[in-house]
């Protein structure tokens, strides 16, 4: 019996040992599972929001810049809180304010009969609230900012009226203008009332008078100050010591120039992020390259202005920068003129990140891109760990203003009730290997098939499209009043607004209304249908940016 418990104490021990031993060895491995975690544990971005943003806007993350070019989104296409301008404080004309004003004129109204009345005074401010009260009910998408006392028509009974606007579904504080022609009557107790009303820009008598300036070189401020609509003058430093105070950042030209305009947006807003990181105000250069996909040519185009495409005003507003050719003027004027010259740190790689730049305190930091593709494009500099550091600041770029009332032109041409279908066809359709269905959905019969379960019958359909064919989409013409972009070329034709105030900021030279500016237009076109219809999600199963990429 002795014999038996003492060869099974041995045993008991020993399986007592191993236990604790595997014990241990599982509190030893989880220390060290915790102390990973703890080493390489990462809170949330606090950029997270921007980086969210940025995928609205591009859709791609690698920056092959293959996404798809017919739609082109900039700032005011989301909802977010964009910087105020100045001159932006009006607030928008409801039911409760028009209701308030007619109370303060209850008594104006006319005792006696209207039937003797042979010219309606246009100047009567009930003329003006009856015309408010129907502007509501006939277009609910717009939000009215401001009016314009009245004028008279062409016939007695015809007033005239101006009024500024927005679109509900633009996030801008932008403001347009139309002005239309009114048929007024009377109502019960002889108060007025809207009979009828003409369209879209229709009350000449009320339009301001179109400004008058020769297309001089020499004269700049006769040159970018044309009209009170637009304040896209070029920045001017000033002084020498105004030009010391600050610090730039200056990125001289990579290899970003004249590849696509995704490409360029993407490395400019990378640039004016890191400006912003650092505290610094950035060279610009306004003069851009198109490249081929977009002109007329077939060649890239050198030379563009900025100012064709993106809205300036707002660009000053809510960043700081300065022109080019401006800034190096002003830079060799001091090296020539003091005995100390400008500190400037030169840096030649992108691999030099913002963050070690951030206590840099050389008055210019000049990025230098003297490297061969890819190592010399703009947006190198945001990759990496600055990614986190440096947010691209999308809500500074908003389209042209010049763009955008070519914009507001069409659709209130359309009277502000249509809707759109967007039809992407060009190079996808023929790329069958990427893209095998795109060609047979978008179709003239699939779109009539596909449509007709979408938008009601003889609805105005506009449709934003890089198919160059006009006649294309006749067979849609058998079901909806159909609108293309062509069917509005006065807007830019050599008569027009855009091409007189894009000619003077181009030297007097008349400039093309090219394939960017109609992409810029077809998107606005489309947000603000009431119906959107996509190619891609809607009209055929392919993903959008090919095979195998949904």
């Amino acid at each position: 019996m002795k014999e038996l418990n003492s060869a099974s104490d041995p045993i008991g021990q020993n399986l007592i040992k191993l236990i604790s031993n595997v014990c241990f060895s599982v509190f030893v491995f989880t220390v060290l599972i915790f102390t990973v975690i703890a080493i390489t544990y990462q809170p949330p971005d606090p950029w997270e929001s921007s980086r969210a943003l940025t995928r609205v806007f591009t859709e791609f993350q690698n920056a092959t810049f293959q996404n798809d070019n017919s739609v082109l989104k900039t700032g005011e296409d989301v909802a977010f809180s964009p910087a105020v301008s100045p001159s932006a404080t009006s607030i928008a004309i409801t039911d409760a304010v028009i209701e308030k004003s007619a109370e303060n004129y209850t008594n104006l109204t006319l005792s006696s009969g209207c039937e003797d009345i042979s010219a309606v005074n246009c100047s009567d401010p009930m003329v003006l609230i009856a015309i408010e009260k129907f502007n509501m009910k006939a277009f609910k998408s717009i939000l009215f900012l401001e009016y314009q006392t009245p004028g008279n028509g062409s016939k007695p009974d015809e007033c005239d009226v101006a009024w500024r606007f927005r679109n509900k579904k633009e996030k801008s504080w932008r403001k347009y203008r139309d002005f239309r022609r009114f048929r007024i009557g009377f109502g019960e107790n002889c108060t007025y009332k809207v009979l009828s009303a003409k369209g879209w820009h229709s009350g000449i008598n009320a339009r301001r008078p179109r400004s008058r300036v020769s297309p001089s070189r020499n004269d700049e401020n006769a040159t970018l100050t044309l009209g009170s609509e637009i304040n896209d003058t070029i920045p001017v430093l000033g002084s020498d010591a105004a030009f010391q105070r600050r610090k730039y950042l200056y990125y001289s030209r990579g290899g970003d120039y004249c590849k696509g305009m995704n490409q360029y947006l993407w490395s400019f807003l990378c640039s004016l992020g890191e400006a912003q990181y650092l505290n610094r105000t950035l060279v610009m250069d306004l003069s851009l390259c198109l490249p081929a996909t977009y002109t007329s040519s077939k060649k890239d185009e050198e030379g563009k202005d900025f100012r064709f495409y993106f809205d300036l005003e707002h660009l000053k507003a809510v960043a700081s920068f300065a022109e080019e050719g401006e800034f190096l003027a002003d830079w060799k004027r001091w090296d020539k003129t003091h005995k100390k010259k400008i500190p400037v740190r030169k840096v030649a790689s992108y691999k030099v990140t913002p963050m070690q730049l951030k206590k840099d305190k050389s008055t210019i930091i000049w990025r230098q891109f003297d490297a061969p593709e890819p190592e010399n494009y703009w947006y190198r500099v945001c990759e990496g760990q600055a990614a986190k550091y440096v947010q691209r600041p999308w809500h500074s770029l908003w389209k042209s203003k010049r763009i955008m009332n070519i914009v507001s032109e069409i659709s209130g041409k359309l009277d502000w009730d249509f809707d759109a279908v967007h039809v992407v066809r060009g190079e996808k359709a023929q790329n069958k290997e990427m893209w095998p269905h795109l060609d047979a959905d978008t179709s003239p019969d699939a779109l009539v098939a596909k449509l007709q379960g979408i938008v009601q019958p003889w609805r105005n359909l506009y449709i934003a499209t890089n198919e160059p064919f006009y006649s294309y989409f006749d067979k849609l013409r058998s079901h909806y009043k159909v609108h293309l972009l062509d069917d509005y070329q006065e807007l830019w034709a050599n008569t027009s607004e855009w091409y007189n105030e894009t000619r003077l900021l181009n030297g007097g030279r008349p400039v093309e209304f090219d394939g960017y500016m109609r992409v810029e237009v077809d998107t606005e076109v489309l947000y603000r249908a009431k119906t959107r219809v996509e190619t891609f999600y809607n009209l055929t199963t392919d993903c959008k940016d090919g095979v195998n990429t949904c």
